[in-house]
């Protein structure tokens, strides 16, 4: 049975926005999000206020770029990480837009998009605004150790970005806009990982699971895509994942490129070790520096696959494996 869904009416991209914090700016994609911060507070007095407070301003500058009125946004789908996805549906009280909350972990920007691309194409909204975001203050301290610790990290550690990227769907088209063609939704795949601190190695099976069925549910090839972008595997889950397809006979050293990977400087991994992750990380990336190129005419047509750990603070501290989540998205220029 195939997993991909073709979309026969395309969802259209008419409204994209990014916000990232200072260590995002300080990377080599600084310049492609649209608001950098340098106070990680946002202007407020905790991590979490600030967490919700990126996703108001982010939902705001989305439906800012798609000079869509708010009244005519019928839904709005967002999650983050944190416990009920507060971060989300806190921000959410500020606007008159119906919500349905999400929650995919690191594979949310993927899985919001699938969604609410299949309530457009099936006519039942006509435009939507979805969002997902995180912050290295909250992430951290929920899922792994308290911030004032100052605890070693191993080197398998990403580094759980502060961002939130918002997008605009919308059935009709406007000049230059990408669109939806296709999704593929993932299963939950665990391979036994228990490290909290390996993210990496816990998406990637379930990465690979999502681009083989993919791949074979559509007849396409890698070479068919300008590139395949992946959610925050970083560094050590990109080795994995690409070893992984190729045992399938799957080659996507060409056009492969992970959102973890690239959202920091070779000089910043030295702290940080395998790049970003969290809900943020694909979500800035995607609403941010593969938009631009999208909008430019670099690419044609994209795979773009977030993925997700599927732990909790409970389950981890219980001893329980990670199951990992990968969902994907054909984007076309």
């Amino acid at each position: 049975m195939s997993q991909t869904i073709f979309l026969k009416n395309p969802a259209y991209i008419v409204g994209s926005f990014s916000v990232a914090g200072k260590r995002e700016k300080q990377g080599p994609l600084g310049t492609t999000f649209n608001i950098t911060e340098e106070d990680e507070y946002f202007g407020q007095n905790t991590h979490e206020r600030a967490e919700c407070e990126m996703f108001k301003m982010a939902l705001e500058g989305a439906i800012g770029d798609s000079k869509i009125s708010e009244d005519k946004i019928e839904v709005m789908l967002a999650g983050d990480l944190l416990n009920q996805i507060t971060s989300s549906s806190f921000a959410a009280r500020d606007f008159d837009i119906p919500f349905i909350g999400l929650y995919g972990a690191c594979s949310t920007m993927a899985l919001s998009l699938a969604v609410g691309s299949l309530l457009v194409s099936g006519g039942f909204v006509k435009n939507a605004v979805l969002a997902s975001g995180s912050h290295f203050g909250t992430a951290e301290r929920q899922y792994r150790m308290p911030l004032e610790l100052g605890s070693t990290r191993p080197p398998t550690a990403q580094w759980t970005a502060t961002g939130v990227g918002a997008t605009v769907l919308s059935d009709g088209a406007v000049k230059g806009s990408p669109r939806i063609t296709a999704v593929t939704f993932g299963k939950v795949v665990d391979w036994g990982e228990v490290d909290v601190n390996n993210m990496g190695s816990a998406m990637a099976p379930a990465t690979a699971d999502t681009i083989t069925r993919h791949l074979r549910g559509t007849k396409t090839k890698p070479e068919d895509y300008d590139a395949i972008y992946t959610g925050d595997l970083g560094i050590l889950g990109s080795k994995i994942l690409r070893k992984l397809l190729k045992d399938e006979k799957i080659n996507i050293s060409k056009v492969h490129r992970d959102c973890g990977e690239m959202l920091y400087s070779e000089k910043q991994n030295r702290t940080q070790w395998q790049g970003a992750s969290g809900c943020g990380c694909s979500a800035i990336v995607l609403n941010g520096y593969i938009m631009g190129k999208l909008q430019r005419g670099e690419y044609k047509k994209i795979l773009f696959v977030a993925t997700g750990a599927l732990l909790s603070p409970v389950s981890s501290f219980q001893g329980n494996t990670i199951p990992g989540i990968a969902h994907a998205v054909v984007i076309e220029g």
